[in-house]
């Protein structure tokens, strides 16, 4: 299944092929993938992609936080390079096309100019960014943001698992800490990322390809209540201190607060954690986290002091205290009016249909746009679903959003000899 008919075709079944011997590893009985940042399945990965790069004529070479960076030579070392890629890590129960999609496109843009003799006068990189989902090591897209000077290194390494495992000691175990360099010392012509859209509109209009035009701030926090434990058949109910009860009301009023300033803004309690977790025991503490969305920032600084407002009153109610943490922010991104052009542009020159649309999610472009002109290029994803095993995509849509990425990119790198 090739793409294209005038000298810009990439080859869709071997994109697909690629797609489905990745989601191999940490494959998941019910048709999903595993492959939690740093771990050992995350190792496989990146030692495959490495390898597929370097058998594609890349040089491979990785950074403190263990992004990897594939660099396909242009004809001109002066130019800087024009990136693409995305994330190889995975949720628990993650899908086989978030992230690795993007990834593996990226890679099939620098086989399908290799099968075309093309030299670009700009290099390519092909990038595999670490622990995008935060899944294991908050917070969310943590590579990028620690490349792009977000959060220093030492803080990035520091990131705590569960389980009490740093980032950087898992680094260091799977053996992917390196030297190359970060944002600050290094300069992109252009960022690109394909990705999958994690909703419905897409395959609602019965499009291929969406052009991201911006992406919602998103802020993560930590909640703590700390109330009393006590004794389930002997405490009455009237002297009880009890934070589950006051975490349900927090967990309450973050959907009203989201109901009330639809649709845009979007909070979610994902992590709820009650101890000591006893059946005949009050709840003595509770942690929760809150996942708060919105594309414009104004709002978000609003809805951030009305949930702050409103954990208050719940904990104030049950005689309960409370610690609120926002973990971390990143701002609303508007992409690159130039590289959006150039998106559009591939897509009519495909025959390509596409939309305008904003991203619900964060991705690694949106710290990307921070330091270089970015792009963004969704493809749909059967009913909207991701972060689940049941996520789904059309190899025609996978082809026809990498054959847009291509032309993309050869447009801003600029082609030396055919």
């Amino acid at each position: 299944m090739s793409t294209g008919s005038d000298g810009y075709a990439i080859d869709g079944d071997r994109l697909w092929r690629s797609l489905k011997d990745m989601a191999a590893i940490g494959a998941t009985a019910r048709g999903g993938v595993c492959r939690l940042a740093l771990s050992d399945g995350d190792r496989q990965a990146r030692d495959l992609f490495a390898r597929w790069c370097e058998e594609s004529g890349c040089s491979v070479s990785v950074d403190a936080i263990g992004n990897m960076f594939a660099r396909r030579p242009g004809s001109d070392p002066q130019r800087a390079p024009v990136v693409i890629g995305s994330h190889l890590d995975t949720q628990p129960t993650g899908g086989q096309f978030d992230g690795a999609y993007g990834v593996l496109a990226a890679l099939e843009v620098v086989r399908a100019l290799n099968d075309h003799g093309i030299v670009t006068s700009a290099p390519i990189e092909v990038v595999n960014w670490t622990n995008e989902e935060g899944a294991r090591f908050p917070p969310v897209m943590l590579g990028s943001g620690t490349f792009t000077g977000v959060y220093p290194v030492e803080q990035a390494r520091g990131s705590e698992a569960a389980d009490g495992t740093t980032l950087g000691e898992a680094l260091d175990a799977i053996d992917y800490a390196g030297s190359a360099p970060m944002a600050a010392d290094r300069v992109f012509d252009t960022v690109l990322e394909a990705h999958i859209e994690q909703g419905p509109l897409l395959e609602r209009e019965g499009l291929p390809v969406g052009v991201v035009t911006q992406a919602q701030g998103i802020a993560w926090y930590d909640i703590t209540l700390q109330g009393q434990e006590s004794h389930a058949g002997t405490t009455p109910m009237e002297i009880r201190r009890d934070a589950l009860v006051a975490a349900a009301e927090v967990v309450k009023a973050a959907r009203a607060i989201a109901v009330e300033h639809g649709p845009t803004a979007r909070l979610t309690v994902g992590d709820l954690r009650v101890f000591p977790c006893a059946r005949n025991t009050i709840p003595g503490k509770v942690s929760l986290t809150v996942d708060m969305r919105d594309p414009d920032m104004q709002r978000l600084e609003s809805l951030d002091e009305l949930l702050r407002e409103a954990a208050s009153r719940a904990a104030e109610g049950e005689g309960v205290s409370i610690e609120v943490n926002r973990l971390s922010r990143t701002a609303p991104v508007e992409f690159d009016a130039d590289v959006l052009e150039a998106i559009r542009r591939g897509a009519d020159a495909a025959g390509i249909g596409h939309m305008d649309m904003i991203s619900g999610a964060g991705h690694d472009a949106c710290h990307l746009a921070r330091v270089a002109p970015t792009g963004l290029v969704f493809v749909p994803c059967k009913d909207g679903i991701s972060h689940n095993e049941a996520e789904s995509a059309e190899p025609e849509d996978l082809a026809a959003g990498c054959e847009v990425l291509y032309r993309v990119a050869v447009e801003r790198a600029g082609v030396a000899r055919e």
